[in-house]
């Protein structure tokens, strides 16, 4: 593998404070619908689906999760009347099919409101 395709496994990994958990996501579908119309933010994508691990580092358990961002974003709009994540991505934040750890928490906001994931 060349240096340029490298990419440090701790760039997409996200923790909790405790550092009990390690969290990584892999995008499995995306919108190819979907167009983005603001240039201010560069070229983005619409992310459908993601796989969710999460490694508990106490035990060396881990479990993976496959989430319906779309859904759950619907269904949030109509228990809640709002939205708290953002499912447009740069393509710049997606490493080797990864979502880069800075933007885990924008994807994961509606799960966690409906505690679907329990972190």
């Amino acid at each position: 593998m060349s240096y340029d395709r490298f990419i440090d496994e701790r760039l997409l990994t996200s923790r909790d404070a405790l550092n009990r958990l390690q969290i990584k996501i892999k995008l499995l579908e995306i919108d190819e619908n979907a167009r983005d119309f603001s240039q201010r933010f560069g070229q983005r994508i619409l992310v459908k689906k993601v796989l969710l691990t999460i490694k508990h580092t106490e035990t060396e358990e881990v479990e993976e999760k496959e989430l319906d961002v779309e859904e759950i974003e619907r269904r949030i709009k109509k228990e809640r009347l709002f939205s708290s994540s953002n499912r447009w991505l740069a393509s710049t934040d997606i490493k080797n099919g990864y979502v880069v750890a800075s933007h885990h928490l924008d994807l994961l906001a509606d799960a966690i409101a409906l505690d679907i994931i329990v972190i």
